[in-house]
């Protein structure tokens, strides 16, 4: 064995899965990657992977690997009707950018729409940022961080005027309190539970709390796990604040110098008509007006909203009251899958900002990410309809000026109305507001909510489906032109993990046939706009790298076009909270945690002495809210109930999500044969007591009906997720049981970050083809 490494080519980069940003050792021999292993040298990972980790050489070499481009054809020709045939990039790419003008021309700009990834490198996100907002002069451009990231982002946004995490993964050595908010982290983020799990281990008093709608793995290391009743987390973390307040555990000192109080709009719908619409009405309140608010959630009606009890309410209170127990409160899809994401978010930093529990080494609220780069790409880069780089927006006059100088445009290139955010890019689609759809590194045709609507919209004349991928997917189905990608080490990339890490790596293999890096696609399709000066830089100043593998991009350019983006794209920050280093510096380190100010990375945002931005004799400074005098804002959101709930026609809630072998939609993780044999299908987890009163039974076939869809799937009984009575659970990574056919596409009005948790739904056992 250690021969056989030895006769392998080792290099560095970031795992191509979730946000965690473990650091990977990669192996290659003979232009295909042989092995992978944990990096011993990043603090990230400490050497270790999970499963999905251990199969990176299996994910890229799928037997129905796409390797040239296809475009729907009929009788020689391009035909909504025809079928997908073999072309070339440039009858492709003419295609595209031909449909493109012609969309342009008829119904502006706008009608030409760009759905991204939080899988695209920061590059490739930052190239095709400048050309819709700088070239095409439009902001229909988003990503599918919109499902998972969105409510995170509006959250730190509304809360401390900056996005993203405070501390870092440091941070888990130090916390005596670890209580997870809607995040199965056992299988959704196995390494960072494994990081707590070893503090569980290390110190004996350390503690984990599961607050969660379905029993899960993560509870075998809790010391409670805590079950509510879908929505009501809104209400539970409103009973936790009232207790603080009640008993006098709110740190008054940093309240006073370092928090201000809130109301905002209430009532606010669900999203569930075309072009909603939501304005906030914010409202300075005096503490007392918030502690009057508050005090309604007594622990009794906190019980009789969500089903916890009294005790473990308190105990939860106990714990975030104490001042000697560090508290860190962890996130995911539970709490940003959610009609009210935003406010759950806000409620969660309520807890800590009034117990001073913040930015302290272990005292941090912590949003966990789903994506390898839904940070890096999505949120810092700015790739949705409303954003521009490092927290710039497009409605701010002056976040324009500063983009389009760096950009060297004209003064209103940039429009400074956003368009479509995700969802209701794909209504505009289904209406025919967008003409022209392009998908990259995605599959929203499997992965969007209510989801006959928007497959059966793609499939109407006059539209145009471009999606670029490596292999078929639900949404190549649709297509009318398939582009082959090149993925993960095939080409040069960098990606931003949950904790404001910043990693970059090098191209190591080839990509197989004809397929090309996004990077390379999106400054083709520029150059066919009439934007290719958009990326025209100086040879001399960013030559080609020697010795290395250079990118597809890079070599059509005939300069490190990489290097360029970086360096541009890095202006943006400087100055205000969001430093990046140097291009070269990356790909020294295993990664460095922004703002990165002389040399020096940032493990703690906000505090004095660990923070570069923070004034000195100030403590604790939330500069992001200059208008708040650097203070962090405390918001009451009250509960609310969610917009379609379980009745004798759909009895039961569905909640959905993913599984440890599997990720997103599968399309990866399916085509490797360890982990398809481990999970091949999607079940339906049924909690034990419902099913002995329908009759159902592990194995058996049974079909799940809401008011918009159905799936026919496989039983499980209990299970590794057992869902709460009442209510069933099916992951979506199976493109054979569409489960997103039966979702509801509401969303939180602030973030426009769908629910996929909670929906009404029925289910009956099929026998002999017929359901019982």
């Amino acid at each position: 064995m250690q021969n056989a490494e030895a006769d392998l080519v080792w290099d560095k980069a970031p795992c191509r899965f979730c946000g965690t940003g473990c650091s990977v050792l990669v192996g290659v021999q003979d232009n295909k990657i042989m092995a992978v292993k944990g990096d011993p040298k990043s603090s990230v990972n400490q050497g270790t992977l999970c499963v999905k980790g251990y199969s990176l050489p299996f994910i890229q070499y799928g037997e129905d690997r796409l390797t040239k481009p296809l475009v729907r054809m009929k009788s020689g020709g391009y035909h909504k009707r025809g079928e997908l045939t073999e072309t070339s990039w440039d009858e492709a790419m003419d295609l595209v950018a031909r449909k493109a003008q012609e969309a342009i021309r008829a119904q502006g700009p706008t009608s030409v729409a760009m759905f991204g990834s939080g899988q695209w490198t920061i590059w490739e996100g930052y190239a095709a940022s400048k050309l819709w907002k700088g070239g095409l002069r439009s902001n229909s451009l988003e990503v599918n961080a919109r499902h998972c990231m969105a409510s995170a982002v509006a959250g730190f946004m509304t809360t401390f005027g900056m996005d993203e995490p405070m501390g870092t993964y440091d941070d888990f050595d130090h916390a005596d309190a670890f209580v997870l908010w809607g995040a199965n982290t056992a299988e959704m983020h196995p390494i960072l539970h494994s990081k707590m799990t070893n503090r569980l281990l290390s110190k004996h008093d350390a503690r984990l709390f599961n607050l969660t709608t379905i029993s899960n793995r993560s509870s075998e290391v809790a010391a409670r796990e805590i079950i509510f009743k879908p929505q009501s987390d809104l209400a539970i973390a409103n009973g936790i604040t009232n207790l603080l307040i009640q008993r006098g555990s709110v740190d008054e000192s940093f309240v006073q110098k370092h928090v201000v109080f809130k109301k905002g709009k209430e009532k606010i719908g669900y999203g569930l008509e075309d072009k909603s619409a939501f304005k906030e009405q914010a409202e300075e309140i005096p503490f007392d007006d918030f502690k009057e608010r508050v005090a309604r959630y007594t622990p009794e009606h906190v019980e009789e909203i969500s089903g916890v009890s009294v005790t473990d309410l308190e105990m939860l209170a106990d714990v975030y009251g104490d001042p000697d127990v560090k508290v860190m409160s962890f996130w995911t899809m539970g709490v940003n899958q959610h009609t009210r994401g935003t406010w759950m978010n806000n409620l969660i930093y309520n807890l800590h900002l009034l117990t001073g529990k913040i930015s302290q080494p272990g005292n941090q609220p912590y949003s966990l990410t789903g994506q390898p780069s839904a940070c890096g790409t999505c949120r810092e880069v700015g790739t949705f309809t409303h954003r521009l780089p490092a927290d710039m927006v497009v409605s701010n006059a002056q976040h324009r000026e500063q983009a389009e100088s760096i950009w060297n445009l004209p003064a209103g290139t940039i429009p400074d109305k956003p368009t479509y955010h995700a969802v209701e890019m794909m209504r505009a689609l289904d209406r025919g507001d967008v003409r022209v759809f392009w998908s990259m590194t995605s599959n929203p045709f499997q992965d969007y909510p209510n989801l006959n609507r928007y497959r059966k919209g793609a499939l109407k004349d006059g539209r145009l489906i471009v999606v670029s991928d490596v292999y078929p997917t639900r949404s190549t189905e649709v297509a009318d032109v398939v582009l082959p990608s090149a993925m993960w080490v095939e080409k040069e990339g960098s990606f931003g993990n949950a904790e404001r890490r910043t990693h970059f790596w090098r191209r190591m293999v080839d990509a197989p046939g004809e397929s090309k890096s996004d990077l390379w696609q999106i400054i083709e399709f520029a150059k066919r706009m009439g934007y290719g000066d958009l990326f025209a830089y100086s040879a001399s100043v960013y030559p080609i790298q020697v010795g290395r593998k250079i990118s597809d991009a890079s070599a059509t350019a005939g300069f490190y076009m990489e290097k360029a983006l970086w360096e541009e794209y890095r202006r943006f920050g400087v100055g205000h909270g969001h430093d990046l280093a140097a291009f070269d510096v990356y790909h020294e380190t295993r990664g460095l945690r922004w703002p990165v100010v002389n040399g020096r990375e940032t493990l703690i945002r906000y505090k004095e002495g660990d923070d570069p931005y923070v004034e000195r004799g100030r403590g604790y400074q939330f500069y992001g809210n200059k208008k708040q005098d650097d203070r962090a804002i405390v918001w009451f959101r009250p509960y609310e109930a969610p917009p379609e709930v379980p009745d004798a026609s759909y009895p039961f809630w569905l909640c959905t999500g993913r599984v440890l072998e599997h990720w997103h939609s599968g399309t990866m993780t399916r085509r490797v044969n360890s982990l398809y044999k481990a999970y091949p299908h999607a079940t339906v987890n049924v909690h034990p007591d419902d099913a002995t009163k329908l009759g159902l039974a592990d194995g058996d076939r049974a079909r799940i009906t809401s008011r918009r869809g159905h799936v026919e799937l496989h039983v499980q009984v209990g299970g590794r997720v057992t869902p709460q009575r009442g209510m069933v659970y099916v992951p979506w990574f199976d493109e054979d049981v569409m489960i997103n056919n039966v979702t509801l596409d509401a969303f939180c009005p602030i973030s426009k970050q769908n629910d996929y948790k909670k929906c009404a739904v029925k289910i009956e056992r099929i026998m002999g083809g017929e359901t019982l």
